[in-house]
């Protein structure tokens, strides 16, 4: 990410004066996956698994709800391709709630011009 030159996530806040507006927004915004990278102990989820949101008010069927309510203070952020602080900034390496836990990375889905999806680094494809 270039630190010098200024930020543009796309998203406007200024121009939603309506409902409309804000599901105009709201149809811009890109999918996340979750992948569980790491496993510290015990967890139902294994490495590897990994849970897709249409957006970041869903809760995709079997995940946790502490996990789930972890990452959704994440979601917003992934979602507009807000830059983590991890080394890819595309990116975010997200702890669950549990002392030992599990570790999982955030990555953006964009659609792609053919209308599949493009993933993020190191995911497997659709």
């Amino acid at each position: 990410m270039d630190s010098d030159g200024p930020l543009d996530l796309g998203v406007d806040p200024g121009t939603i004066r309506s409902f409309e507006d804000y599901q105009a927004v709201w149809r811009r915004l890109s999918g996340v996956r979750a992948r569980m990278i790491e496993k510290n102990e015990q967890c139902r989820h294994s490495i590897g698994d990994s849970f897709d949101y249409a957006n970041h008010y869903d809760k995709p069927a079997g995940i946790c709800t502490a996990l789930h309510h972890v990452f959704q203070l994440y979601l917003w952020r992934v979602s507009v391709g807000f830059p983590s602080w991890e080394d890819d900034s595309t990116v975010y390496k997200i702890h669950c709630p549990d002392k030992k836990g599990t570790v999982w990375e955030l990555i953006r889905i964009v659609p792609s011009e053919d209308g599949n999806h493009q993933q993020g680094p190191d995911l497997p494809k659709d």
